[in-house]
C-alpha cells in the first residue's frame, strides 16, 4: 500500500524524467549530461564519493612530473596527518562529554531513588490526612451551625472587649511613647465609636479616647517643633496627624515652618563665608546653633563654598521637598476633585518656599564666585594653566550638577536653567578679568620697553639692535599671554562638565565672551592705546619718545601682517561656534590695526621732523645774517642733523624693510654743487642776471613751474626711504620758511650755500628720489638769494673744500 502511494504521488519514471528535464530546461542546464559523466567526472576528485583511487593516481602519473608527484604527495600527507588530529580531538572531546554524561546520570539515579521514597511517604501521609479530615467532618456535622453562631459571638465579644480597653491603652502606648500604635488603634476604633455614639456606654468610651487622643496631638506637635527631631521622625509625626484629622493646611505650613529654621542655618554660614571672603570679620555661628568642627574663622576654597552648600544646604531641601512629596501629596482620603484641589495647595506652598530659599542660596553663590574672581584675578596673568582657575570651573560643574538633580524633586521648577545661567555669568566675568589681565600686561609692556628705552645704553650694545630685542620681547610675551589666557578658558569647555555642551552656555561664551570680548576687544585697546600716543602731546603734557611710536607702529603692522589671523584661527578652533553673521570679520580688524600702525607712523616721522625742524629753525633765528663773517666752515648744526638722521635712519632700518628707490643719477656719487632739475647750476642762473635785469622772484616762480609738487605731509608707507624722505621734507620745508623771513647779507648767503651743499652731500642717501632733495635745497638757497642785500655766491671749489674740510 506505501509503494503504491509514493508510486502514485511521483508518478511514472518516464514522466518523473520529463520533468527533470524541462526543469534543466528552465535553469540552463545541459539535458546531455548523463549520469556516468557525472560519476566519471567524480572518481577523480578525492573528496567525492565515487571517487576512484587507481583511476586518480594514473592521472597523476601520466599528468604530473616527478617533482610535481612529491610535492603532491607531500601535501596529500600532510592533509592525512591534520584529518589524524582533527579526528584525535574530537574522539578526546567526545570522551570527556561521555564521561561527564555518565556521571551526572547517575547522581540523577541516586536523585530519583531519594524523590521516589520521599513521594511514597508524602502519599501516605495525604492519605492519613484524608482520612482523619473524612472522621472530623463526620463528626461535627449535626454541630456546624451551632459552631458557627458561638464563633460570630466569640468575635463581637472580643471586639467588645477591644473598645472598652481601648482608653487604658492609649494611655499606655503615649507614656511608652509608641504613637504609631496608638493612633492605629484609635483610628481603627474611630468608625465605631462614632457609629454607636448614642449608646451611653460607648459615647463614654470616645469621650475618654478623645481627651486621650488630644495628649497624643500634643506629644506629636511637641516632636514636631522639636529642633533635635530627625526627618524620619517628622515624616512620622505628619503622618499620624493626618491620620488623626488634623487640618493638612496647617500642616503644611508648620513643617515649612519648622524646615525653614533648620535650612536658614545652613544659608547663614554660607552668608557667613560670603563675608569673610570679602574681608569682614564675622564670628562664628554658636555651637548650640549648629555644632560642627569644620567651620572657621577663615573663608574656604570656591570648591569647599560649593560643597559646603551642596552638602548642606541643597541636601537637606532635597529632603525637605522628597518628605514634604511623600507626606503632603496624594495622601489625603477624599474624593478626586478635593484630593486634587489639596494637592495644588500644597505644591503651591511648596514651591514658594523653595524658591524663596534658592533665591537666598544662588545669591550667595553669585557673591562668592565674584569675590573669588575679585580676590585671585592675578591667576590670570600667569603663563601656565592655573589651579585656581580649575579649581573654579570644579565647583562651577559640581553646583550645576547638584541643581539638575533637583529638577526631579520639583519638576515645575527649572534649577537647572538658574544654574546655568549663573554659570554663564561666571565664565562671562572671568572673560572680563582675562581681558583686565591682558589689558595690564600690555600696559606693562609699554612700561617695560619705555624704562628700556628711557635707560642709558650699554656699552657694547647697539640701541638699534635693543629696539629690534623689545619688539620680539613685546610680541612673544603678548602671544604667550593670549595663549595662557586662551588655555585658561578651555576648562569651561571640557567635554566633562554638566553644562560644556549645553547650547544656552556654550554659543554665548564662545562668540560673546571669548572670542569677542577677549580677543577681539584686545586687539581693540592695542589700537585705541596706540592713537592715544598719535594725538597732541599738549593734552598730557609729555610727548612719548619717537622710538616708541615706531616701535608700536611695527607691532600693529605685524598684528595686522600675521597676528590677528592666527589669534582669530586658534580662537575659532577651540572655542567653535556656528554664530559667524555676528562675528568681527578679520579683515575689519586688520584694516583698523593697518590704519593705527599708519597713524603711529605718520606722526612718528612728524615728531622727527619736528625734531630736526627745531634744530634748523633756532640756528635761522639766533643768527645775525647781516654781520656774519666770511664763511670757513660748515656750521654744527647742520653736522648734528645729519647724525641725527643717520641714527634715525639706522633705527627705522632695523624695524622696517628697505624701500624702493628711484634710480640714481650718474653725479649721485659724487660731491657736487646742488643742480635744479634739467638746468645749470644756480651760481650761473642767479649770476648771469643781475636785480635790475629780471625779477629774482620771478625767476624763481618761473622755475617752480616746471617743477614737481612736493606734498611735506603725505602718507608715509612702510619702508625705510619712505618714513626718512618724510622727515627730511619736513625739516628742509622748514628751512625754507625759516629763510623766507630773514633778511642775508654777502657772507650770510655765502653760509647757507655751504650748508646747502653740506646737507646735499648726506641727504641723497635717505630719501627715495634725490631729485627732491635738489629742488627743496634751491628753493632754500633761492629764497636766501632773494633775500640777499649782496647776491654774491661763492666759488663752487672753495664750497667743495670747505665741506671736505667739515
Amino acid at each position: 500500500m506505501m509503494s503504491l502511494f509514493f508510486t502514485s504521488m511521483l508518478g511514472d519514471p518516464g514522466q518523473r524524467k520529463h520533468r527533470r528535464g524541462l526543469l534543466k530546461q528552465y535553469y540552463s542546464l545541459s539535458l546531455e549530461k548523463d549520469s556516468n559523466e557525472v560519476r566519471e567526472v567524480e572518481s577523480y576528485n578525492i573528496n567525492a564519493s565515487h571517487f576512484n583511487p587507481e583511476m586518480y593516481i594514473n592521472k597523476l602519473l601520466k599528468e604530473c612530473s616527478l617533482t610535481e608527484l612529491i610535492d603532491h604527495e607531500q601535501v596529500v600527507y600532510r592533509q592525512i596527518q591534520s584529518l589524524d588530529s582533527e579526528m584525535q580531538t574530537l574522539v578526546y572531546e567526545n570522551y570527556n562529554k561521555f564521561i561527564s554524561a555518565t556521571d551526572t546520570i547517575r547522581k540523577m539515579k541516586n536523585d530519583f531513588k531519594k524523590m521516589e521514597e520521599e513521594m511514597d511517604g508524602l502519599a501516605s501521609n495525604m492519605a492519613t490526612i484524608t482520612d482523619f479530615s473524612g472522621k472530623i467532618s463526620d463528626t461535627l456535622q449535626s454541630r456546624r451551625d451551632q459552631i458557627t453562631k458561638l464563633t460570630g459571638v466569640h468575635l463581637l465579644l472580643r471586639k467588645l472587649q477591644f473598645l472598652f480597653e481601648l482608653p487604658p491603652r492609649l494611655k499606655s502606648y503615649i507614656e511608652d511613647e509608641e504613637y504609631v500604635q496608638a493612633a492605629r488603634y484609635y483610628t481603627k476604633a474611630q468608625k465605631v465609636l462614632l457609629q454607636y455614639s448614642h449608646m451611653l456606654s460607648f459615647r463614654g468610651i470616645q469621650e475618654d479616647c478623645t481627651v486621650i487622643v488630644k495628649e497624643l496631638k500634643i506629644k506629636l506637635r511637641e516632636r514636631f517643633h522639636s529642633p533635635e527631631a530627625t526627618p524620619k521622625q517628622l515624616a512620622e509625626c505628619v503622618d499620624l496627624l493626618l491620620q488623626l484629622k488634623e487640618p493638612a493646611e496647617n500642616l503644611c505650613e508648620e513643617f515649612l515652618s519648622h524646615s525653614r529654621e533648620r535650612l536658614n542655618v545652613d544659608l547663614l554660614e554660607l552668608e557667613r563665608q560670603v563675608k569673610l571672603q570679602c574681608g569682614e570679620n564675622v564670628p562664628k555661628l554658636g555651637e548650640q546653633e549648629r555644632p560642627s568642627d569644620i567651620y572657621m574663622n577663615l573663608p574656604v576654597d570656591i570648591l569647599e563654598f560649593v560643597d559646603l552648600g551642596c552638602n548642606n544646604f541643597l541636601s537637606n531641601i532635597c529632603l525637605v521637598i522628597a518628605s514634604y512629596n511623600d507626606m503632603f501629596l496624594n495622601r489625603f482620603p477624599c474624593e478626586e476633585e478635593e484630593t486634587e484641589k489639596m494637592d495644588n495647595m500644597a505644591l503651591t506652598k511648596l514651591h514658594n518656599f523653595v524658591m524663596s530659599l534658592m533665591e537666598q542660596y544662588f545669591g550667595y553663590i553669585i557673591e562668592k564666585i565674584i569675590s573669588f574672581i575679585l580676590v585671585f584675578k592675578n591667576l590670570f596673568l600667569i603663563q601656565k594653566e592655573s589651579g585656581e582657575f580649575t579649581v573654579l570651573v570644579r565647583a562651577l560643574d559640581r553646583f550645576h550638577r547638584r541643581l539638575q538633580a533637583m529638577n526631579k524633586l520639583l519638576p515645575d521648577s527649572d534649577f537647572s536653567r538658574t544654574g546655568l545661567d549663573i554659570v554663564s555669568r561666571a565664565g562671562k566675568e572671568c572673560c572680563m578679568k582675562c581681558l583686565e589681565a591682558l589689558k595690564h600686561h600690555f600696559s606693562e609692556c609699554l612700561t617695560s620697553v619705555r624704562h628700556s628705552l628711557a635707560a642709558p645704553a650699554i656699552v657694547g650694545h647697539e640701541g638699534n639692535t635693543q629696539l629690534t630685542e623689545l619688539l620680539a620681547s613685546m610680541e612673544n610675551s603678548i602671544a604667550d599671554q593670549v595663549k595662557s589666557i586662551l588655555q585658561n578658558l578651555q576648562a569651561f569647555t571640557r567635554p566633562d562638565n554638566t553644562f560644556a555642551m549645553k547650547p544656552n552656555f556654550w554659543e554665548p561664551f564662545c562668540h560673546d565672551h571669548v572670542r569677542e570680548g577677549v580677543i577681539v576687544a584686545f586687539i581693540h585697546h592695542i589700537n585705541t592705546v596706540a592713537n592715544e600716543f598719535c594725538q597732541n602731546a599738549g593734552d598730557k603734557g609729555v610727548c612719548p619718545p619717537p622710538s616708541l611710536l615706531l616701535l608700536l607702529s611695527r607691532l600693529c603692522f605685524d598684528l595686522e601682517v600675521s597676528s590677528i589671523g592666527f589669534l582669530l584661527s586658534l580662537t575659532d578652533e577651540q572655542f567653535t561656534t556656528d554664530d559667524i553673521h555676528r562675528m568681527t570679520s578679520g579683515s575689519e580688524l586688520c584694516r583698523e590695526t593697518k590704519e593705527t600702525a599708519q597713524k603711529l607712523l605718520n606722526h612718528f616721522v612728524r615728531v622727527q621732523g619736528l625734531n630736526i625742524s627745531q634744530m634748523l629753525r633756532k640756528s635761522v633765528e639766533t643768527r645775525d645774517w647781516l654781520n656774519t663773517i666770511e664763511p670757513r666752515n660748515v656750521r654744527a648744526v647742520m653736522k648734528r642733523v645729519v647724525e641725527d638722521l643717520t641714527a634715525i635712519d639706522a633705527q627705522v632700518g632695523h624695524l622696517y624693510e628697505e624701500g624702493i628707490r628711484k634710480e640714481r643719477s650718474s653725479d649721485s656719487s659724487r660731491r657736487t654743487y646742488p643742480y635744479s632739475t634739467g638746468r645749470q647750476p644756480l651760481r650761473s642762473n642767479w649770476s648771469a642776471y643781475g636785480p635790475s635785469t629780471i625779477d629774482t622772484s620771478l625767476m624763481s616762480n618761473i622755475q617752480k613751474l616746471f617743477s614737481e609738487r612736493i606734498e611735506i605731509f603725505s602718507t608715509v608707507e612702510f619702508s625705510k626711504v619712505s618714513v626718512m624722505t618724510g622727515i627730511i621734507k619736513i625739516s628742509l620745508k622748514t628751512f625754507l620758511e625759516c629763510v623766507r623771513l630773514r633778511t642775508f647779507s654777502r657772507y650770510g648767503l655765502q653760509q647757507v650755500q655751504v650748508d646747502t651743499h653740506y646737507l646735499q652731500l648726506y641727504f641723497w642717501r635717505f630719501v627715495a628720489d634725490e631729485n627732491l632733495i635738489h629742488v627743496l635745497l634751491d628753493e632754500v638757497l633761492g629764497s636766501t638769494l632773494h633775500r640777499c642785500l649782496d647776491p654774491t655766491l661763492m666759488d663752487t671749489g672753495v664750497v667743495e673744500v670747505i665741506c671736505d674740510r667739515g
